[in-house]
């Protein structure tokens, strides 16, 4: 998993440690591809991906050409369905049932139950070996805090990996008053911290 929405939110400099490593054969799960010359994009023109669970690829053409030249596979979930699918892996869950995607594309191979007289998908969990997510501030104990819309996937993500990796503008060595903690500690296992915070590259 790997946090961000576009451009915003995104661990860039964990992203690019991926890429120096030529770290491949990975499966995706973002909101987006993003662009192609930009955090998780570069990962997907680097040829690095072998799967991607996203909710567009729009912004990205270096996708669209992979998965029709087959060597990219992408599966495309509805943004609130991607978000429940993640929350309900870190809570546990086997899955979460949504209207949304019936008699559409989205329903295909997929089980339908109905409650109480009406129909609905059942859309199944989703964990990671590993999320990338970033945060605003994070003090030594691993707490998370947020500016603005950088929390987006970044929250529920930290929730739903079994090792999870932060990168961080700024670390504090005093502990995070507790009306600022986004994200507890409890699920955070490393933290990196941004050389540069003016550079989103």
């Amino acid at each position: 998993m790997i946090g961000g929405f576009l451009k915003c939110g995104s661990p860039t400099s964990v992203i690019s440690y991926l890429l120096k490593n030529k770290t491949n054969h990975l499966t995706l799960i973002a909101n987006d591809t993003s662009f192609a010359d930009s955090d998780k994009g570069r990962l997907i023109a680097a040829g690095l991906i072998d799967k991607a669970v996203v909710t567009h690829i729009g912004m990205n053409p270096e996708t669209g050409k992979q998965m029709h030249a087959g060597t990219l596979k992408v599966e495309l979930v509805p943004q609130g369905t991607l978000a429940e699918r993640i929350r309900a892996g870190g809570a546990g869950l086997g899955g979460i049932l949504t209207p949304t995607g019936l008699g559409t594309v989205v329903e295909k191979g997929k089980e339908k139950i109905n409650v109480d007289g009406k129909t609905y998908l059942l859309e199944k969990a989703l964990k990671a070996d590993v999320a990338l997510i970033y945060a605003s501030k994070a003090d030594k104990y691993g707490n998370l805090s947020y500016k603005g819309t950088t929390r987006n996937f970044n929250t529920v993500m930290a929730t739903a990996a079994a090792c999870v990796i932060v990168e961080v503008d700024e670390l504090s060595e005093t502990p995070l008053p507790p009306n600022e903690i986004i994200v507890p500690g409890l699920f955070v296992h490393y933290l990196v911290l941004k050389k540069d915070p003016q550079n989103a590259e």
